[in-house]
């Protein structure tokens, strides 16, 4: 039976279609488990709402957007941190048939203004400590009308008046090929395009990653990453209310809280980046390592066995075995980790699988809504990003030798195409409706995908050899010695145009002085360069003679990152030694 098989019933009498749009799954799944916990946070105290009164505030919101004159293809903005406001906004927002722009919250008050002018929203909903900034002339549009702007703080909401006399809005029955957001991505790049979902690519997304996935109406999700990315809003807001599922909204990015919520809020299913999983797991190990040579190669052991027992057998003993060691780790109710935004170490995703917990990492884009791949729970391979889900094609154009291309991707989960931008849309898209990724990498037998890098990114080295920087910056994750690292090729002689290898690393300040401290020195510019000089050591000991970096540079100041901790590439022009 497919995840999506309850539709059936609610099928002509509340939709139309093969699927719901975003309205009405909420209204199905209201009706389902109307006691359900929906919506939690802790901060700045704790709040928790069920379905129905969920479904009773985004009626009401809605009907003040209605009184304001929203109405149906009306764009607005929508930015802040992570809450159930925002998740409210979002959902009111689509029951008056609007479209949502979800804007990056750490953008400047200039670069958030300019793709309110960009998208030609009408209304903004943001957070109250930038209401007064976001408020000025600076939101008077090309539409010619000024941007109306609503405090998304629970203690300056204008649609509170609204309760008593105001209407309250149902889901409309809205046709699921209708538009329901516009995301505005620029990625490592820097050039701003807005993707167009319809309510048909997020929610045969949602229910497609399903297949490969149990997502239960007990599940507790955690929004940690920023909601207005696909990735979270999709993965955690738009799974959890297809299912009748719990959303605990993080408040600060810092790992004291977050230990604290995913203990208090008994998180069962976690999404993160591999900056995230890899932090965790090194205070793992670390906190194992304290414990004396012989427990950690005892327990290191058990792991190995634990995880092979996992792959023969389909159980996995690791929770019984570690129930202290994830205990201790805030991780004790976790059921699934679910890691995206980039390649992942092999040895991160087997070492949580080895400790009990279910692991898997995925492949997508803002375009594809976003997910294209996932790994099974029982059939995950640590190398792949994952099986392509139901309905959905891969292929891989023009692939060499060894079968690696660019990605293709064609289904429901493909965007319509980008905002008022037919030359981009016309670029990014074949006559027959493939998506072209950008991503290279390969597909094996059983439809997994493997990543090799991005197109845009490759170097040719001496030789004609193609090398991706993300197949080497990927053996970086797990130095404590290094905070970022980009990999870039350089013209070693320029005569000849010959291209070689070099990287830039942001050093880990706080780690390196531990480390120098142990060994009773200073970490001083010599002591850095010598050790990020033998972590390069390492990993080039690992690497075929034509991938190695020939040289480095130690940077003083961090690389400008997106906001999935990501180096925006286009920014980084340092050529030092």
């Amino acid at each position: 039976m497919n995840p999506w098989s309850f539709l059936d019933q609610y099928r002509d009498s509340r939709f139309n279609g093969r699927w719901p749009t975003i309205p009405l799954l909420f209204e199905i799944t209201a009706s389902r488990f109307p006691s359900n916990a929906c919506f939690t946070t802790f901060e700045p105290e704790e709040l928790s709402m069920t379905y129905l009164e969920v479904l009773d505030r985004v009626a009401v919101l809605s009907g003040y957007l209605r009184a304001h004159g929203i109405k149906k293809g009306d764009r607005v903005a929508l930015t802040g941190k992570n809450s159930p406001e925002w998740a409210i906004a979002y959902l009111a927002i689509l029951f008056v048939e609007g479209v949502i722009v979800p804007i990056d919250y750490q953008l400047k008050d200039e670069e958030i203004a300019a793709l309110i002018r960009l998208s030609g929203a009408r209304f903004l909903f943001v957070d109250e400590e930038r209401f007064d900034k976001l408020s000025s002339d600076v939101l008077a549009g090309d539409h010619g009308k000024r941007t109306g702007v609503v405090s998304l703080s629970p203690a300056k909401k204008p649609y509170v008046l609204h309760l008593e006399s105001g209407e309250k809005v149902a889901a409309p029955r809205t046709n699921a090929s209708e538009l329901a957001a516009i995301l505005y991505t620029s990625g490592t790049t820097g050039h701003a395009k807005g993707v167009m979902l319809t309510h048909e690519n997020l929610v045969s997304d949602c229910f497609l990653a399903q297949s490969l996935i149990t997502v239960l109406p007990t599940d507790v999700f955690y929004a940690l990453l920023p909601i207005h990315h696909s990735y979270t809003m999709l993965a955690v807001l738009i799974e959890s209310i297809s299912t009748g599922a719990e959303v605990v909204f993080a408040k600060r990015m810092a790992v004291k809280q977050i230990l604290s919520d995913l203990k208090r809020g008994k998180i069962t299913m976690l999404l993160g980046i591999p900056m995230l999983f890899n932090k965790l797991l090194k205070g793992i190990l670390h906190g194992i390592r304290e414990k004396g040579a012989i427990v950690y190669a005892l327990i290191s052991a058990l792991m190995t066995v634990s995880g092979g027992v996992k792959k023969l057998l389909g159980f996995n003993p690791g929770r019984a075995l570690f129930g202290a060691v994830l205990k201790q780790a805030s991780l004790e109710h976790i059921r699934i980790c679910i890691c995206g935004g980039g390649p992942l170490p092999a040895e991160t995703f087997a070492r949580f699988n080895q400790l009990g917990i279910n692991f898997v990492q995925g492949y997508g884009l803002t375009e594809t809504s976003p997910i294209v791949t996932l790994n099974p729970i029982r059939h995950y391979k640590e190398s792949s990003v994952g099986k392509v889900i139901p309905e959905v094609e891969v292929k891989i154009a023009e692939a060499d030798e060894e079968g690696i291309g660019e990605i293709l991707v064609r289904g429901p989960i493909v965007m319509s195409g980008y905002y008022e931008n037919p030359e981009a849309t016309e670029e990014a898209l074949t006559h027959d409706g493939f998506l072209k990724t950008g991503d290279v990498g390969f597909l094996d037998r059983e439809s997994y995908l493997y990543l090799t890098g991005r197109k845009k990114n490759l170097i040719v080295t001496e030789g004609g050899k193609n090398v991706f920087p993300e197949e080497i910056e990927d053996m970086f994750q797990l130095f404590d010695e290094v905070e970022q690292v980009m990999v870039k090729g350089y013209i070693r002689d320029p005569k000849m145009q010959i291209e070689d290898i070099e990287a830039l690393v942001y050093p880990a300040k706080e780690a390196l002085e531990e480390l120098a401290q142990k060994e009773g020195r200073t970490a001083d510019d010599e002591y850095v360069r010598e050790r990020i000089g033998a972590v390069i050591s390492q990993v080039n000991a690992q690497l075929l003679p034509y991938k190695r970096i020939r040289r480095f540079s130690v940077l003083e100041e961090a690389m400008e990152m997106t906001t999935t901790q990501k180096i925006k590439r286009f920014k980084v022009t340092t050529e030092t030694q």
